[in-house]
């Protein structure tokens, strides 16, 4: 068997977590999988299966479950007043048009109509955890957060707190989904059904009503609504947050897994193409300065997690012939911060959904001397103080003594003839935490207008 993508693949290793479920013991160096036969290719959805929880592996590997997720009892349907709540959207945070910003849906399950303020509660202290993690800290004002109102008809989820409780929920959520009990299922079409009522999705949270550990990372992108992943979580676990970041290293920032598993067959050694995920690679440290590829730029340099940026043998899930960037990031180990190659990545991710520069003043019109050009431009809340470059052109010039501002009057632009001329404002991330050429290139936005006397 040749591992799909570096993705688990086959019963044998799907039998390695039967005999450990078996036995009553979860190994974090063991991957996970579970004692039924495998689905069908092509069936169903692949999600990641977090890690332990009592040990800090971040993930045991891939499987496919089935996308409608497992049937769960249906006792009637809602109520008058539960369907008057149920699909109601509401702003959590607001920093600007969606357009212009990262869209976040958080969508609650096993949440019944008197427990929605609770889950608004919940929703809001798991986006604080996400922004307590760099750079999300930095780049927090580039989000906006939606929730969705789930209605389910009984409160908490099936498989809480035994594989055969069974509760009827909006969602369908169910732990010890392909009997791994960790793994925190959904029914998707259910999930886009109530994802579709906020405005342009780019990443979703399922918060499931429970304090038991688990989650899962839905990573393959919608066709139909473009956001990029499902993570779920349970609201009330402490590490469900963490295992939420996880997940969006993988929609948002693309990155593999740092994690690998010792002395499992078809995993031991890598011996396939460079894998195409900007923290993964089979060049070793000198090699890849020598190429000047992946993370040479950052080699030798202090990282966030701990030590220094360098070639780290074991990752995406092989024991050797895979690299990754230092010892123990977010991407291997819960609680850790993403290493540096792993915040430019997230960095990028993020400038790919949202703009920087937003037109306060229509551009559809031609600006006269009454007029003034105004822009929104969002602050970054790092620790540095650091802020986005905002600089003023006048038909392609440098506008230099306009540096920083947010509006420029058409009057003190100083025009001297009755052509039209087009004035540019850009907004540019000069972040020292990108150095690749191609992703500081993406972090510029700009805005236009034509003015004339």
């Amino acid at each position: 068997m040749r591992p799909v993508r570096g993705r688990f693949r086959g019963p044998a290793l799907r039998a390695a977590l039967a005999a450990a479920c078996a036995a009553a013991v979860l190994v974090p160096a063991a991957p996970a999988g579970a004692a039924a036969a495998p689905p069908a290719a092509g069936a169903g959805v692949e999600v990641e299966i977090p890690g332990p929880e009592h040990g800090g592996d971040a993930g045991s590997g891939h499987i496919r479950v089935p996308a409608a997720g497992a049937r769960a009892k249906t006792e009637g349907g809602l109520s008058a007043a539960e369907r008057a709540a149920d699909g109601d959207v509401a702003k959590m945070i607001d920093n600007g048009p969606t357009g212009d910003r990262l869209d976040v849906v958080v969508i609650g399950d096993g949440y019944t109509a008197a427990e929605l303020d609770r889950f608004h509660s919940d929703a809001r202290q798991k986006w604080e955890e996400v922004t307590a993690v760099e750079p999300y800290t930095t780049y927090r004002n580039l989000f906006n957060v939606w929730t969705v109102d789930a209605v389910s008809r009984e409160s908490g989820v099936s498989g809480d707190p035994a594989p055969a409780t069974v509760r009827d929920t909006a969602l369908g959520s169910y732990f010890w989904c392909e009997e791994i009990e960790r793994l925190l299922c959904v029914d998707q079409p259910k999930v886009d059904a109530y994802v579709a009522k906020a405005p342009e999705a780019d990443l979703v949270i399922v918060l499931a009503n429970s304090a038991k550990y688990g989650g899962a990372g839905y990573n393959e992108p919608s066709a139909a609504l473009g956001y990029e992943g499902i993570s779920t979580a349970s609201a009330g676990h402490p590490k469900s947050g963490q295992v939420a970041i996880h997940e969006t290293g993988h929609s948002l920032g693309k990155l593999a897994d740092e994690y690998f598993y010792a002395d499992v067959p078809e995993y031991e050694e890598y011996t396939g193409p460079e894998p195409a995920e900007s923290n993964s690679s089979a060049l070793p440290a000198d090699r890849m300065a020598a190429q000047r590829a992946k993370w040479y730029r950052w080699l030798g340099e202090t990282s966030p997690d701990g030590g220094t940026v360098g070639a780290y043998e074991g990752g995406g899930y092989f024991a050797t012939g895979l690299y990754r960037p230092t010892d123990n990031s977010l991407m291997r180990v819960l609680g850790k911060p993403f290493n540096l190659p792993g915040v430019e990545a997230m960095i990028g991710g993020f400038h790919r959904h949202a703009r920087t520069v937003t037109p306060l003043t229509p551009t559809d019109r031609t600006l006269r001397l009454r007029h003034t050009a105004k822009a929104a431009v969002p602050r970054l809340a790092g620790a540095d103080g650091r802020q986005l470059l905002v600089r003023w052109y006048l038909d392609g010039r440098e506008l230099k003594r306009f540096e920083g501002r947010t509006e420029v009057a058409v009057a003190d632009l100083w025009l001297f003839d009755l052509r039209t001329h087009r004035l540019k404002v850009t907004a540019e991330d000069r972040t020292p935490a990108v150095r690749d050429p191609g992703t500081a290139r993406t972090l510029r936005s700009a805005a236009e207008w034509k003015v004339r006397l």
